[in-house]
């Protein structure tokens, strides 16, 4: 089986040793996203929404530049600091995956990195492997 790395500059730039994401087989295997702005690379540490609408979207770009669409992701992880902003980051989310949303876990974490209040990560099937 091939590995093969995905890189957009759509989205952040990794920050440590890891790749936004990669494909291998027929799946798209997506690093965690934190709310990090791809123009300036710097975090933006606004509302839960608006730091969960930018996670998703630089998600959906990442995807986009390994040929698939949110349509394509199976699974979503979402580690969030505070479980009180679950409904907040549902009402964000649910515009992103409007119809025959993928599989999710939420898990309310001690910390993230930077201090951000949501990451997420992803799987998708690769429409073209």
């Amino acid at each position: 089986m091939n590995k093969q790395i995905v890189l957009t500059e759509k989205a952040p730039k990794p920050v440590g040793p890891y790749s936004q994401a990669i494909k291998a087989g027929g799946w798209i295997y997506l690093s965690g996203q934190i709310p990090i702005d791809p123009a300036t690379n710097q975090l933006v540490l606004g509302t839960i929404e608006e730091q969960t609408e930018l996670v998703l979207t630089n998600s959906k770009r990442v995807l986009e530049a390994a040929g698939a669409t949110l349509r394509h992701v199976v699974k979503v992880s979402l580690f969030i600091a505070n479980m009180d902003d679950f409904p907040k980051i549902n009402g964000v989310y649910s515009r992103f995956f409007p119809s025959e949303p993928p599989a999710r876990s939420t898990v309310q974490v001690a910390r993230l990195p930077k201090e951000v209040g949501i990451e997420v990560e992803m799987v998708a099937f690769n429409p073209e492997p």
